[in-house]
This record gives C-alpha cells, structure tokens and sequence, in this order.
C-alpha cells in the first residue's frame, strides 16, 4: 500500500526520515522533527508505518509545514 502524503506517493523502501524529503518544502532535519512529533523511530522503512503513524505524520505535516503547491505558489 502506498502512503500519499501532501499528494507525493512516498517511496516505500526508504527509511522515514528519508522518504518525507521526497516532499517539496522537507528536508533532512524537518524530517526528523516530524517524526519525532510522531513518535516514529526515523530508521523505520515507509513501508513499515502503521495507518495510525502515517495519519500522525500527515496531520503533522498539514498543520506545522508549508509544503508542495503552498510553497511554491509562494516563490513565484
């Protein structure tokens, strides 16, 4: 099953922390801090969330980053 986050399908064999940085306006550090809000270990494959972890990276996501359309509507 893939996980959509901010309408990216993340990449289902990478580690967390790594994954959430295939979405535009994330990078390596943002990463952690949401998956330490989360509570999800950062070494834990995408693949490997559990619906209940995903919903709380995506909740995350949606209320503390601006990310993808947001983001770059705004640098234009």
């Amino acid at each position: 099953m893939a996980i959509r986050i901010a309408g990216v399908d993340l990449p289902q064999n990478k580690r967390g922390e790594i994954g959430l940085t295939y979405i535009y306006g994330i990078g390596r550090s943002g990463a952690n801090k949401i998956l330490a809000a989360a509570g999800v270990d950062k070494d834990i494959k995408v693949q490997d969330w559990t619906d209940d972890q995903a919903s709380k990276i995506r909740d995350i996501i949606a209320t503390q980053f601006k990310v993808e359309g947001d983001l770059r509507s705004e640098g234009q």
